[in-house]
């Protein structure tokens, strides 16, 4: 029997030192999977720029207001740190060090604490001190290079391979290793250093065996899985929408070109030479139908091709919607809990915490009178339009961005 709004982590209490992008993502993970996420807001605002009512990533979380500059927001962090099992930090090497509540004071206040850090960078290198942002770090790892068409420039993916993929996921993987670690018999707390430039390469790995092996050409628009074959790849139709294309099995491919109905006239899948021949071939028949008319040529069958929809499509696919991939709360259309438990299942429980609302809730709860001592002033409503921290870094830094 499942228990509702319950999760996975409930019970596991974290830290958030809040930033903007990798960080309360990460965090915002934990907590949808049932952790106890207290975010630690400074006064002027977050940097993301939005309202926070909208900052749908500070889902299922509660919010303190503390000013880290002071020693009485330092020392109301080490409280929170002694209660805690997880820290999430994301500033530049150094920054929390010098606030003084960087690893070393943590650990000496809590042995078991894991003290997660997101950089892009990382803490050593030669680039750990500069700027940087997601496009920066998929750079340099080879990742944004292999995206985009032969002969274009790189195609830019937002900012969800490096900052959500390769920072993001990496951190909370590493901080729940830790985190068992350090619950076992004889464990003890450590620092987590979560590097997006780290993450990024690691989602390589595969393509780099591909490259080693003379399966992979180290260049855009060439290979099995970047568009270089016609059968993989994105179709313009006749109202300007998109089909995507991914029937790389034979079997697949043979559905595919039946329900396109080019099977007669297409040229031989393994025909190389043959492949311009068959990539037009393909564009002309597309060319013929809208997006919603292929969408119900191929729907249900085998021959792996789907319209390629908006974000604001999206949650109303069939598919999606039976699942309950997305979910309304409090208003706002978002992605629902990932992955899911058949025992504890995650929810979305929280509207995004509002800086310093609960803070007499979490003194209550964590049992910390001394985060009901004054404390500064809320920010101001953040404007839509302007940022609200023009020196914030993505990851928290004061010093600039970091992702």
């Amino acid at each position: 029997m499942a228990e509702p709004d319950n999760g996975p982590l409930n019970g596991v209490r974290v830290v958030e030192l809040a930033g903007i992008g990798p960080g309360p993502f990460a965090a915002m993970l934990l907590a949808d999977l049932g952790a106890d996420v207290v975010r630690v807001d400074r006064p002027g605002g977050a940097g993301l720029g939005i309202d926070p009512a909208y900052d749908v990533t500070n889902r299922n979380k509660r919010s303190v207001l503390v000013d880290l500059k002071s020693p009485d927001g330092v020392a109301q962090v080490l409280a929170l740190v002694e209660r805690a099992d997880v820290l999430v930090e994301g500033y530049r090497p150094g920054v929390a060090e010098r606030l003084g509540v960087g690893p070393e004071e943590c650990l000496a206040r809590n042995p078991r604490l894991v003290y997660g850090r997101m950089t892009g960078w990382g803490q050593q290198g030669p680039l750990a001190d500069t700027a940087g942002h997601d496009i920066g770090y998929i750079a340099i790892t080879g990742a944004l290079g292999m995206i985009g068409p032969p002969g274009g420039p790189p195609a830019i993916p937002a900012n969800l391979l490096g900052d959500y993929a390769g920072g993001s996921l990496y951190l909370v993987i590493g901080v729940l290793a830790a985190l068992q670690h350090a619950r076992a018999e004889g464990g003890k707390g450590q620092v987590v250093d979560a590097a997006i430039v780290d993450g990024t390469a690691h989602l390589t790995a595969m393509i780099h065996g591909m490259l080693a092996a003379g399966g992979w050409q180290d260049r855009r628009g060439a290979n099995l899985l970047d568009g270089g074959t016609p059968f993989y790849g994105t179709y313009e139709t006749a109202d300007g929408g998109y089909m995507a294309v991914g029937a790389l099995e034979q079997r697949f491919y043979g559905d595919f070109i039946r329900l396109l109905g080019i099977e007669e006239e297409a040229p031989g899948r393994d025909d190389l030479a043959a492949w311009g021949a068959l990539r037009t071939a393909i564009a002309a028949r597309f060319k013929t139908r809208t997006r919603e008319e292929w969408t119900a040529v191929f729907q249900e069958s085998d021959a792996c091709v789907a319209p390629v929809l908006s974000l604001r499509e999206a949650p109303r696919h069939p598919h999606l919607a039976a699942r309950g991939t997305f979910v309304e709360h409090g208003g706002i259309t978002q992605p629902a809990p990932a992955p899911r438990f058949s025992h504890t299942p995650g929810a979305v429980r929280r509207p995004p915490a509002r800086p310093g609302a609960d803070t007499a809730e979490i003194a209550r709860d964590w049992q910390i009178p001394g985060l009901l001592a004054p404390s500064p002033d809320a920010p101001r409503p953040v404007s839509p339009h302007l940022p609200s921290a023009p020196r914030q870094s993505r990851t928290g830094s004061e010093e600039g961005p970091q992702t």
